[in-house]
C-alpha cells in the first residue's frame, strides 16, 4: 500500500526521540502507554521518567502504596489511571511472576487496558500485528481515505478498525503504529495542518475536496455541568482536616470539607448557609482568607472553586483526618487543590 510505505518513509525522517520508542520493555511501553493516554507528550515525559527511576520494574510499583502513586501522578489529572496502574502492576507481579503476559488477549484483560493500549504493547514490545487506533489515527484515516462516518458510533468505531488493520504492515506493525500516531501528532495536526509539506497530498481525500475541518466527524456531544464548591481549610493549634476521597473522579486523594451549591452565591450567603451551620454548629470561627475564584474544567464538569482559610475551636469531622498543616504537600491531592496550595503560605 503506497501510503503504509509512504507514511513509515516520513516516520524514519521525522520522528522524535522518546524514550520509550528506545525499548522493547512491555512495562516501561505499557507506563507510558497509560501516562499519555489524554495527555501531551511535553506533559507526560517528566512523569514517565520520574516512574521509571522510582519504580524500574514492574514489582517496585507494585509494592509502593496507593498515596505514594497517587502522589508521584499529582498534576497529570484522570486520576483513575494511576490507581488501574498500580492495580495492574500488582496483578502482573502477583499472577504473573512480574512478567508482562505476550498474548495479546491478557494483555488486554488487564485493567485499565483497552483495545489501543493492548495493541500498542503487543506491537511496541512484541511485534504481533495488532493496529493502534487512537484519536491520531482517526484524524489521519478520515482525512487522508475520506471516512466522514462518527468515529464514536458502533460503525465508526467498527470502520475505522477495519481500515487501520486493513493498512498495517504485518511484517513491522511496531514501525507502523509509531509512524501513524506520529504523523497525526506532528503533521495531520487537529487545527491548520501544513497540507503544502504532506506526502499524502496526492491522494488526501479531504485536501482534494478542501474538506480537511469537517473531518473526523464526532456525533456525540458532552454535557458540561457547572459545580460550585468552597472548600475549607479549617485550622485548629496547627491542624487541618482532610479526608480521602472515596468515589467520583478524584478518589483516592485527598481534600478539604466542602459545600456545593446549585449556583453561585455570596459569602455571606455562604456563611448563612445550613450546610455551614451544620459543621460548624455554633463554635466561633475566624475567616482568615477566602481566595479568588479558581475554575478548573474536567470532561465533563466545570467547577467553580473559592477555597476559605478558617481559624476555629471545638469543630469535629467524622470521615476526616485531623493532620499537621506542616505535612499538608505530602498528601495527594487534585490539581485543583495544588493551585490553591501555589498561593498561600502553608508553614
Amino acid at each position: 500500500m503506497d501510503f503504509s510505505n509512504k507514511l513509515v518513509n516520513w516516520y524514519q525522517v521525522n520522528k522524535r526521540d522518546l524514550p520509550w520508542r528506545n525499548t522493547a520493555n512491555a512495562y516501561y511501553i505499557w507506563l507510558s502507554e497509560i501516562i499519555l493516554q489524554q495527555t501531551r507528550v511535553a506533559q507526560g515525559m517528566p512523569y514517565y521518567l520520574a516512574f521509571v527511576k522510582v519504580f524500574p520494574k514492574v514489582e517496585d510499583l507494585a509494592n509502593a502504596s496507593e498515596d505514594e502513586v497517587l502522589k508521584m501522578w499529582q498534576g497529570l489529572g484522570y486520576y483513575s489511571r494511576a490507581r488501574n496502574l498500580h492495580f495492574t502492576a500488582k496483578d502482573i507481579a502477583n499472577n504473573y511472576d512480574g512478567m508482562f503476559p505476550e498474548d495479546h488477549k491478557k494483555i488486554l484483560a488487564l485493567k485499565g487496558v483497552g483495545a489501543y493500549t493492548a495493541a500498542a504493547i503487543a506491537s511496541f514490545a512484541f511485534g504481533m500485528p495488532y493496529a493502534v487506533v487512537d484519536g491520531n489515527v482517526i484524524r489521519v484515516l478520515s482525512r487522508i481515505f475520506g471516512v466522514d462516518t462518527p468515529f464514536d458510533s458502533t460503525l465508526g468505531k467498527k470502520q475505522f478498525a477495519e481500515l487501520a488493520q486493513e493498512l498495517l504492515i504485518k511484517d513491522n506493525p511496531s514501525e507502523y503504529n509509531q509512524a501513524i500516531m506520529e504523523f497525526g501528532a506532528m503533521q495531520c495536526k487537529p487545527k491548520s495542518p501544513d497540507c503544502s509539506v504532506c506526502p499524502m497530498q496526492d491522494f488526501c481525500e479531504a485536501y482534494n475536496k478542501n474538506i480537511i475541518a469537517e473531518l473526523p466527524v464526532k456525533s456525540k456531544k458532552i454535557k458540561v455541568k457547572n459545580r460550585y464548591l468552597h472548600f475549607l481549610m479549617i485550622e485548629q493549634e496547627e491542624h487541618v482536616y482532610l479526608g480521602k476521597r472515596k468515589k467520583g473522579i478524584w478518589t483516592g486523594l485527598y481534600e478539604f470539607p466542602f459545600l456545593e451549591f446549585d449556583y453561585k452565591i455570596s459569602e455571606n450567603n455562604v456563611i448563612e448557609s445550613e450546610e455551614w451551620i451544620s459543621i460548624f454548629n455554633g463554635a466561633k470561627v475566624e475567616i482568615i482568607s477566602v481566595s479568588t475564584e479558581f475554575i478548573h474544567v474536567l470532561s465533563h464538569q466545570k467547577i467553580h472553586a473559592h477555597f476559605w482559610k478558617i481559624k476555629t475551636q471545638n469543630v469535629q469531622l467524622n470521615n476526616f483526618d485531623f493532620i499537621e498543616v506542616k505535612d499538608l504537600l505530602s498528601y495527594p491531592v487534585s490539581r485543583l487543590t495544588e493551585k490553591y496550595f501555589e498561593t498561600i503560605e502553608l508553614i
